[in-house]
């Protein structure tokens, strides 16, 4: 019976983490992802202009790549020259910190990045795990403190 229970409470924490949040509210710049936290939390003095979108059918061409994180909207960020310079990596690096394979699916606030070539901010990668996606061992991000 405890194995039993003990069974149903890790799957039911792994299946509760996984779940994309409601709270994450992605950002771009310069094709590269991070939050709308991140940016007006660390990086106010780099922001030339800011460009809010409410659903993924609002997103112009050059963003429809990122539609699928844009379920809380998606904002848009242009940098005043010379703050391009922000710490960044691509996700299929995160993979190889973990011993994955680079083409791995990432997850980050349980959004899941299938494209590993996708560049992050490092300001974004608050909290880093492995976790079992999906009956398979992936990376899964977290944004903000728990």
């Amino acid at each position: 019976m405890k194995k039993l229970l003990y069974s149903f409470l890790l799957l039911s924490s792994a299946t509760l983490f996984a779940q994309k949040s409601p709270q994450a509210k992605f950002a771009v710049a310069n094709d590269i992802v991070g939050t709308a936290d991140m940016f007006t939390a660390n990086h106010k003095n780099a922001i030339q202009s800011t460009r809010t979108y409410k659903t993924a059918a609002e997103l112009p061409q050059n963003l429809k790549k990122f539609s699928y994180i844009a379920d809380n909207g998606l904002v848009e960020y242009k940098l005043k020259n010379g703050m391009s310079a922000l710490d960044r990596l691509t996700l299929s690096d995160v993979n190889i910190q973990f011993g994955l394979p680079k083409e791995t699916p990432v997850l980050i606030d349980g959004y899941e990045f299938t494209n590993t070539d996708t560049l992050v901010y490092g300001d974004i990668l608050y909290n880093m795990e492995a976790v079992d996606h999906n009956g398979k061992k992936a990376v899964s991000i977290t944004t903000t403190k728990k």
